[in-house]
């Protein structure tokens, strides 16, 4: 356990943080023997993952975990389906890549920043697949009780972006593993129309690393790798209005992407809006919307967590004058 812990490095968007303490578990053992640590200190617990949908505001009380678990375990199997433990620690994209050893249907969420265990929490989802499609149940220790819980698929609570874990259990639930489900015959999900388009073009069949390897490409022209370019994804949920606000928009804005819902409401494209609005490639201070991809909120590297919050609420402010729509933030104050 290290104490002052410099946090600017563990979070993509690159903020000045500091923790008062700070470990990594690499064992369930360890993990328990920090939690008694923290309890002795009277010290808050937070968990952080790969840090690419946090936002840290200063300087952190209390004790911040990170897991170093990455093992994967097959825990059973039937004639259609494999059922695979993954520790919360492993690299969210490594594991993408690996599951295809066991089976399939992770591959649309091929280069997602984060971790295995922050990857239930939002309901990662990407090019017509969320993460919920292939999550079994999920593991972990509650804290306010310090028992012991696994969740199944529908205790979860999954939807667009959400989860149990960001209401009744935020900031109270430390993922261990998760329990993926994934199929034994590759049916790619192609729904997506760059996917699609893709397929076609090759003109046969294509492989679990081919779809990989082109979501990649995909990605990486859309959004700026965080590694040089200091930013946290997508920053903002694509917003999900009724069929009524949906068409009195798309009359005044035609060319408005809408991609009707499984629920009878309507996604609209959050990039779009703010594109429209004004915002893409125009700095607040030392952030901005990026040039590319009007979703994703990118800094200078030297910005702080006021100077996101401002050009948040000032593209919300504008989005809404304009459109009558509220944008939703995806990363969440630490």
């Amino acid at each position: 356990m290290q104490q002052s812990y410099d946090l600017s490095a563990l979070n993509t968007l690159r903020l000045p943080a500091k923790a008062e303490a700070f470990a990594r578990f690499s064992s369930v053992s360890e993990l328990l023997s920090l939690l008694t640590l923290a309890q002795r200190h009277n010290w808050p617990v937070r968990v952080l993952g790969g840090g690419s949908n946090v936002l840290l505001a200063d300087d952190v009380p209390g004790l911040v975990l990170q897991s170093a678990m990455t093992s994967v375990r097959l825990l059973r199997e039937d004639a259609t389906h494999r059922w695979l433990a993954v520790d919360a620690g492993m690299n969210w994209h490594q594991w993408v890549q690996d599951s295809t050893e066991f089976g399939h249907g992770l591959e649309n969420l091929a280069l997602i920043p984060g971790s295995v265990g922050a990857s239930p929490i939002q309901n990662i989802g990407a090019y017509g697949v969320e993460v919920a499609d292939c999550i079994d149940s999920v593991s972990g220790i509650q804290l306010s009780s310090r028992q012991w819980r696994t969740l199944s698929a529908t205790e979860c609570r999954f939807a667009y972006r959400d989860s149990i874990f960001k209401h009744e259990l935020a900031g109270d639930f430390i993922v261990t593993r998760v329990v993926f489900r994934l199929s034994k015959v590759f049916e790619p999900d192609l729904s997506y129309g760059p996917l699609a388009s893709w397929a076609t073009a090759q003109g046969g069949a294509i492989s679990p690393q081919a779809l990989i390897e082109q979501v990649c490409v995909i990605r990486q022209s859309k959004l700026p790798d965080p590694v040089q370019i200091p930013n946290a994804g997508s920053f903002f949920k694509n917003p999900l209005v009724s069929v009524y606000q949906a068409t009195q928009l798309s009359a005044q804005h035609p060319s408005l992407p809408t991609y009707p819902q499984a629920d009878g409401r309507i996604k609209l494209a959050a990039g779009w809006l703010i594109e429209q609005a004004g915002w893409k490639g125009r700095w607040l201070g030392p952030v901005r919307m990026h040039d590319q991809q009007a979703l994703v909120l990118t800094t200078n590297g030297a910005a702080n967590y006021t100077d996101v919050e401002h050009l948040r609420d000032a593209v919300v402010a504008s989005v809404n004058e304009q459109f009558g729509v509220q944008l939703e933030p995806e990363p969440q104050p630490f």
